[in-house]
């Protein structure tokens, strides 16, 4: 285990020949404008590189102790000088070739930092608007995914109706501890790895409305608790109404009078069922 000890050709089950030892990933950074355009960072290839004097992402092979995130973050640090500052991991897509794959983590950035490249793997490196980057000669790997990535970029964000799933678990004796069995409710939410339908790893923004006797819940690493004032539904709409227009938001709950008014705002609904499956 050593740096660099993924650089070299492999080749998949599909007989194509890929550089990456241990597979590749790449960083996909997406910053939404004013207008809820989103760009991304593009790489266009040194010409004596592989596949060069396309576009596509800062990326490359993987060292056997990174994981995609670890390994698409150095590479942006590596070619485009890019820092980890004001950037959130959304996902992970996974391009599985059989034997070898590449994967694209995407991440959010709060701005649109200017790029220089920061060593010879790059002759430039632009924030393209989406509608521009078919126009580009595109990185054949990045042109075959593009299709399905490009869906999931926009930032997600789960809002938990704490009260109402706690309700739905009915867990033996909740009704008596209910800051207890909210407080259980998320920090299983907390381990959980969501499911997601074209994600390999998916990392949404998760937010827990906890109200009434459950208010003082503790905050959790990776959840953002909000504790209603007045009515845990009114909290929830307040949370989604903030929320940007282009971000997409599932509240969910079984109330229906709740999915009526958040689903005015834009937002989309799930049932307790959806995440309670997932934890078991």
């Amino acid at each position: 285990m050593a740096a660099k000890d993924g650089d070299g050709w492999a080749e998949c089950s599909l007989g194509h020949r890929h550089w990456g030892l241990h597979g590749a990933s790449g960083l996909l950074v997406v910053h939404h404008d004013d207008l809820g355009v989103p760009h991304v960072l593009m790489q266009k290839r040194s010409l004596w590189s592989h596949h060069g004097g396309t576009w596509g992402l800062p990326g490359g092979a993987r060292d056997s102790h990174e994981d995609a995130v670890a390994s698409a973050l150095r590479e942006a640090r590596e070619e485009a000088a890019l820092g980890e500052e004001g950037l959130r991991v959304q996902g992970v897509y996974r391009d599985d070739h059989g034997g070898w794959m590449f994967e694209t983590v995407i991440a959010e950035s709060a701005e649109m930092p200017a790029a220089t490249p920061a060593n010879g793997e790059s002759d430039e490196l632009r924030w393209l608007p989406l509608p521009e980057i078919t126009g580009r000669t595109l990185h054949p790997g990045f042109a075959a995914t593009w299709s399905e990535i490009q869906g999931v970029i926009r930032p997600e964000t789960i809002v938990l109706d704490v009260a109402n799933i706690v309700g739905a678990r009915a867990e033996r004796g909740w009704w008596h501890d209910r800051l207890g069995a909210a407080t259980r409710l998320i920090e299983e939410v907390a381990r959980l790895r969501l499911s997601h339908p074209v994600l390999a790893q998916w990392f949404p923004r998760v937010v827990a409305v906890v109200e009434g006797a459950a208010k003082s819940a503790p905050a959790v690493q990776g959840i953002q608790v909000v504790a209603a004032m007045g009515s845990g539904d009114d909290a929830i709409v307040d949370v989604v109404r903030r929320a940007k227009p282009w971000e997409h938001v599932v509240v969910v709950t079984a109330d229906r009078g709740l999915k009526e008014r958040v689903t005015a705002l834009g937002a989309e609904t799930a049932g307790p069922k959806w995440l309670l499956s997932q934890l078991g």
